[in-house]
Formats: structure tokens, C-alpha cells, sequence
């Protein structure tokens, strides 16, 4: 490694699994890259394989200190990467070999130590990795402001009976999986409007 690149900030950017997050962590990567930044780009094996194929990362190859990574997403070949199954895999097989890609990573004379993680919003296994390792992280959340801002009422809703619709049978399909991930959401949501209002303290006639 040389010493202009040992000299630099390095981050480490990895995006929820789904093409809407992961443009813009892309976005975000390549304007830390133009300050100057060390970047590693994680995605899945599978989002990796299908950008690597279809010509996507030719740009990335002309670009110094900008390295593409994968982990696997835990999931057979023959999955069909609904939202549900991604959801499930972020929670239950990313953690360990993302956990072996940031010591790999720190332990390399070829790359500078990380400065820093920039993870999805929703993929919290992040959280234990940096607290372990005493790694910054910064969490990005790809949707607009209001949509946000929308997501911090689901608690409220569900507190309020209007979720779920009454009369909702329990037999349809995949409804377990949905009412599962559903609860998932709102546990994450609780917490995130708890540091938000840490930061910005919400006026109770806007709720």
C-alpha cells in the first residue's frame, strides 16, 4: 500500500440488498471518494455478481482506492430474493461474515485501518460490529424525509388499533411471514424515533 493511501480516511459503505438502496449508498461512496476517502463498497454475493456481469463496476475498476467486497446473503441459489426473504437473511446471516470482512479488512497491510462504517438504516447487525471493533458508524436512510417521518408513527398507529385492519384472516398467504417482519419493523422504528427524539426533540401537537 502506498503511503498517500495509508494516509487516507477509509469507509466502508454497505447497503440494504434491494437496487433502491443500494444507488444511493453508490451515490454517497463515490462523493466520499472525490474527498478524498478510501472506500470499500460491500454488497451481497448475489447483488456483486450481478453488477459485475452486466458491466456495472467497469467505472469502479479506473477508480484508485475504490474496492468492491461481498458476503454471502445466506440464502439457496434458488431463492427468488422476495423483500420477505431478504429481510429475514439481513437479520439471521449477515452478521458473522460481515464480521470476518471488517477484520480482514483491519487486518490488512494493503488498505488503511477503517474510520468508518456507513450501513443501511435497517441493517442493524452493523451496530454490534462497530462496538466491538470501536468503529464510527453512520447510518444511512435511503427513503425521503416524509417518508420517514411517516415510518415513526407506525408505533402510534398500532397503539391506536387502527393496525391491523380488523377482520384480517390469519390464513392468508404468507401472512405469518408479513405480521413477523411487520413486528420486526416496529420494534426498529421505536428505537429510531427514541434517537431522533434524542436529536430533535418532536412537538407533541405534530404527532
Amino acid at each position: 500500500m502506498g503511503s498517500k493511501s495509508a494516509e487516507k480516511h477509509h469507509a466502508l459503505c454497505i447497503p440494504y440488498p434491494a437496487q433502491g438502496h443500494i444507488n444511493p449508498m453508490m451515490h454517497l461512496a463515490k462523493l466520499l471518494h472525490a474527498r478524498g476517502f478510501y472506500i470499500t463498497f460491500v454488497n451481497t454475493e448475489f447483488n456483486h455478481e450481478r453488477v459485475t456481469s452486466s458491466g456495472g463496476a467497469i467505472e469502479l475498476k479506473h477508480l484508485e482506492d475504490f474496492n468492491l467486497e461481498s458476503i454471502p446473503d445466506g440464502l439457496p441459489p434458488d431463492d427468488c430474493q422476495t423483500q420477505e426473504s431478504l429481510f429475514d437473511a439481513t437479520t439471521k446471516y449477515f452478521l458473522s461474515p460481515f464480521k470476518d470482512l471488517v477484520s480482514k479488512l483491519n487486518g490488512s497491510m494493503e488498505v488503511p485501518r477503517l474510520t468508518c462504517i456507513i450501513s443501511d438504516g435497517l441493517l442493524n447487525f452493523t451496530q454490534q460490529v462497530v462496538e466491538e471493533n470501536g468503529i464510527p458508524r453512520i447510518s444511512l436512510w435511503t427513503t425521503s424525509t416524509c417518508g420517514y417521518w411517516g415510518f415513526l408513527q407506525y408505533p402510534a398507529i398500532f397503539e391506536r388499533g387502527i393496525l391491523p385492519f380488523k377482520g384480517l384472516s390469519l390464513s392468508l398467504p404468507h401472512t405469518n411471514t408479513q405480521l413477523s417482519l411487520s413486528q420486526t419493523l416496529i420494534t426498529w422504528f421505536v428505537v429510531q424515533r427514541k434517537v431522533l427524539e434524542n436529536v430533535y426533540p418532536i412537538n407533541s401537537n405534530c404527532k
